[in-house]
């Protein structure tokens, strides 16, 4: 069966496909870890009222803290690092050396970079 065939036999079974346009990344998180994938192809099947999203790419598997947020080079969660450079303009090293003194608490690293300029 061609593809042309194929799709109208899909259409005719109430059968619906479509690519989801602007993907940057998909994330699956279990207790434990987090899958994601980075420049995923993702496809939307609709059958029978059902919504199923088909991802293809490479996936990359990220270790959970206890908190349940994705933690990278020394065990200091990569979120916070992101917080901390956008809100005190500093660099990833000074972001992540000021959260690793304050034990982890953002608003304490913001707060020490910012009071040492």
């Amino acid at each position: 069966m061609n593809p042309k065939q194929m799709k109208a036999a899909m259409r005719r079974m109430g059968i619906t496909q479509e690519e989801v346009d602007g993907v940057e990344e998909v994330v699956i998180r279990t207790k434990k870890k987090e899958i994601v994938f980075r420049d995923a192809a993702v496809t939307a099947v609709t059958m029978q009222g059902q919504t199923t999203y088909q991802v293809v790419g490479s996936p990359e598997e990220r270790e959970l803290s206890e908190r349940g947020r994705a933690e990278e080079k020394g065990g200091v969660p990569t979120e916070d690092v992101e917080l901390v450079m956008s809100q005190a303009g500093c660099s990833e090293e000074e972001a992540r050396k000021a959260l690793e003194e304050c034990d982890g608490a953002p608003a304490e690293a913001i707060l020490k970079i910012m009071a040492s300029r």
